[in-house]
């Protein structure tokens, strides 16, 4: 990766569920005690995906876990946080949610020079078939790679 940027967590399971489409790099809305646990790696995207509300977008099912050190001014696990973007982005973003099957879905949470940032992607569910046509692909691909290495 390149400097400054050290990953928090990231989303498997979006690359096996979802087609991605579109990226964008969001910045969050976050409280003191929810930066110092995710300095500590302690968070979780697999189940988060983002919404539309008045117009922003929000980040559900993010779960960041409670700051060890922290004390009755502790943040919620599972709390819903806005996600900054620029006007031109969130309107290109808004178009292309309402049409049927996308889902906004975070890929990887990191600290970008020390500001906490989240990549989100534009996705369309992978039926089951495609999910077994995914998986079918990336296995022939390895038994390719192992016959080219067993070859040289």
């Amino acid at each position: 990766m390149s400097e400054g940027i050290k990953i928090i967590c990231d989303n498997r399971k979006a690359f096996h569920n979802y087609f991605i489409e579109d990226r964008f790099e969001a910045g969050l809305v976050l409280k003191g005690t929810e930066v110092k646990s995710l300095r500590e790696g302690k968070a979780n995207i697999s189940d988060a995906y983002a919404i539309f509300r008045n117009g922003e977008l929000y980040l559900l099912n993010a779960h960041i876990a409670p700051y060890t050190q922290g004390n009755r001014n502790n943040h919620e696990n599972l709390r819903t946080r806005k996600l900054l973007l620029h006007r031109s982005e969130l309107s290109k973003l808004w178009g292309k949610n309402q049409i049927r099957g996308y889902t906004l879905v975070p890929l990887k949470m990191y600290f970008k020079k020390g500001i906490a940032k989240i990549e989100i992607a534009l996705g369309r569910g992978k039926k089951a078939h495609d999910k077994r046509a995914t998986t079918k692909e990336r296995e022939a691909k390895r038994q390719l790679d192992r016959i080219k290495k067993k070859s040289r």
